[in-house]
C-alpha cells in the first residue's frame, strides 16, 4: 500500500517538476504569476523557468563559485589584518625610535660629559664641536620623523 502512494505522489509530483512558470502584467497593471501561459492581451509576459529563482529571474551561484567567492573574501580579510599588523608593528617602531632620539638629544643638551668608544674600543670623551653636530642631527631627525 505504501509504494503504491509513494508511486502516486511520485506520478503528480514529476509534471510539476519541469513546468514553466509565467509572469505577466494584466490590462488592468496587476502582476499575474501563473502556470498557464496568459490569455489575451498582455502588456508584458516573462517566462520563469523552473530552475531560476522565481524573484529575480537569475540563476542561482554554483557552490564552486560561492567556495571560490568564499575563499577570496577569506583571503583579502588575511591579507587586510597582516597589512593592519605590519602598520602597527611600524608604527611601533617609529615611536621606540623617536623616544630614543628624545633621551639622545636630552643627554646631548644636559651638558654631562658624554664618553664614547673609538675603533680600538678606548673611551674618549665627545668634544663641543662634535656635541653641537650630534645635537643638530638628533634635532632634525625629531623635527622630520615624530611628528
Amino acid at each position: 500500500m505504501r509504494r503504491f502512494a509513494l508511486l502516486l505522489a511520485a506520478l503528480f509530483l514529476a509534471p510539476s517538476a519541469g513546468a514553466q512558470i509565467y509572469q505577466w502584467k494584466d490590462e488592468n497593471g496587476k502582476t499575474v504569476i501563473s502556470d498557464k501561459p496568459p490569455v489575451g492581451y498582455v502588456r508584458q509576459q516573462k517566462t520563469i523557468d523552473s530552475d531560476t529563482q522565481a524573484q529575480s529571474g537569475q540563476k542561482q551561484k554554483s557552490l564552486a563559485d560561492r567556495e571560490m567567492e568564499f575563499r577570496k573574501r577569506q583571503k583579502e580579510s588575511q591579507e587586510s589584518g597582516d597589512k593592519a599588523r605590519k602598520e602597527e608593528a611600524s608604527a611601533s617602531e617609529k615611536r621606540e625610535n623617536c623616544d630614543n632620539a628624545r633621551r639622545q638629544l636630552q643627554a646631548l643638551e644636559s651638558g654631562e660629559r658624554i664618553a664614547l668608544r673609538d675603533d680600538k674600543g678606548e673611551r674618549y670623551y665627545m668634544e663641543d664641536a662634535q656635541r653641537e653636530q650630534e645635537t643638530a642631527k638628533a634635532r632634525n631627525f625629531i623635527e622630520s620623523s615624530c611628528k
